[in-house]
């Protein structure tokens, strides 16, 4: 009995993967010209019509491409004018979003959507190792890079950690004012990142079409003694956010 050549299958039996369709290889090849800087920001990019002629593919496949660009966050449409290459995610450290977007050369910004004394939900109550009958300061803000919306933070804080913070000024760095007002010094945070889609309150806020992808980031922050002093889930752009881990390598065991 004879084996059919199998997809993707050589003579040798060796295994190799099938040549991506065309629409991928084209949106490829201009991502990486958008990763090489050969395509600075807002430049206009072929239409459609005008990949089809270069590629020798039909006008959908062209769409094809472009789309998948645009999911990635690498380009952008601005109809009728066509489609343009967008400006590069934003890297950050998990830290404080002030501190991060000034270290890019932009103004942070902040707008705060809501800001109240209550009882910590059941991961904040975890975090800061509190009874449900305690209480904590939450506030949820919409955070800035200069003027383009990147992200909303909802922050916990322990009340009795943090008197009166509810009627300080919330539209700054939350770290200052740890600093300043209460002298507590965040010294170390950890977090989780995990994709999701954005709902659509959120979605209107950022300035995004509904349903967009994101990036939730849990955050926990200490301070020199280790108490944790912060809790907060952050959901972030997708399509201008990503973060850089540093991690050292543990010797195997």
């Amino acid at each position: 009995m004879t084996s059919g050549s199998g997809h993707g299958m050589q003579a040798s039996g060796a295994w190799r993967p099938p040549p991506p369709s065309a629409y991928v290889r084209i949106a490829g090849e201009l991502r990486q010209r958008i990763l090489g800087k050969q395509l600075a920001p807002h430049t206009l990019l072929p239409s459609e019509r005008e990949l089809s002629d270069q590629h020798g593919v039909s006008r959908m496949t062209a769409r094809h491409a472009l789309a998948l660009l645009e999911s990635e966050g690498y380009v952008y449409r601005k109809r009728p004018r066509g489609t343009f290459v967008a400006e590069s995610r934003v890297s950050f450290h998990i830290g404080s979003f002030s501190d991060e977007i000034t270290r890019m050369g932009k103004a942070p910004g902040a707008q705060v959507l809501w800001a109240e004394r209550r009882h910590p939900t059941m991961s904040a109550q975890q975090a800061f190792g509190l009874g449900p009958d305690e209480w904590v300061h939450a506030l949820q803000r919409l955070r800035f890079a200069d003027d383009e919306p990147i992200a909303i933070e909802t922050t916990y804080f322990p009340e009795a950690l943090t008197p009166g913070l509810i009627d300080e000024d919330l539209q700054g760095s939350l770290w200052g004012v740890l600093r300043a007002k209460y002298d507590v010094t965040p010294l170390h945070s950890t977090a989780t990142i995990e994709s999701i889609v954005i709902d659509d309150a959120s979605c209107a806020h950022l300035r995004i079409r509904p349903a967009s992808a994101g990036l939730l980031l849990t955050r926990w922050s200490h301070d020199a003694s280790g108490r944790c002093i912060e809790f907060a889930r952050d959901v972030y752009r997708a399509d201008r956010a990503r973060f850089e881990v540093e991690a050292d390598i543990p010797p195997p065991p």
